[in-house]
């Protein structure tokens, strides 16, 4: 069981990290290439599918991280580490449902006014970049953690 919760706490951020990174890159390189219009056009049509992609890497990792939490609760530098990791986590999870939720209904329902989109596109870019960074540094924590 401990095998199962370390590989799901360490390989439930890197799948969050890598469909992130899938979104970011492919997608977002694409998306600056549309006119504002077109872009809004897209994401009505398509932003459903995106927000599909994330929930199923959601609850591995959640499911991981509070049982390695639990299981090396005696050890106070893994506890440390995995509760990091955690908190990385739910950063995401913050930015996703406080940020980027109201943004992509603002992209899907073309209430963005035409002038601010590209803006908001590449404020949503760069704040993805850090649910990546965010994502990997809890693989990584569970990686670390795993090892000493």
């Amino acid at each position: 069981m401990r095998l199962l919760c370390r590989m799901l706490a360490i390989i439930g951020p890197a799948m969050f990290a890598g469909v992130m990174l899938a979104i970011g890159v492919i997608l977002g390189n694409y998306w600056k290439s549309l006119p504002p219009e077109q872009f809004l056009a897209w994401f009505a049509h398509n932003g459903g599918y995106i927000q599909k992609a994330i929930p199923p890497v959601v609850l591995p990792t959640l499911i991981g991280l509070a049982s390695m939490i639990w299981i090396d609760r005696a050890d106070p530098v893994n506890r440390l580490l995995w509760t990091s990791a955690a908190v990385c986590i739910a950063a995401v999870i913050f930015l996703t449902i406080g940020w980027f939720v109201p943004a992509n209904t603002g992209f899907s329902t073309g209430s963005l006014p035409l002038d601010q989109v590209s803006g908001q596109l590449d404020t949503w870019l760069r704040l993805h970049n850090i649910r990546i960074a965010l994502a990997v540094a809890a693989s990584a924590l569970g990686v670390w953690a795993c090892n000493r």
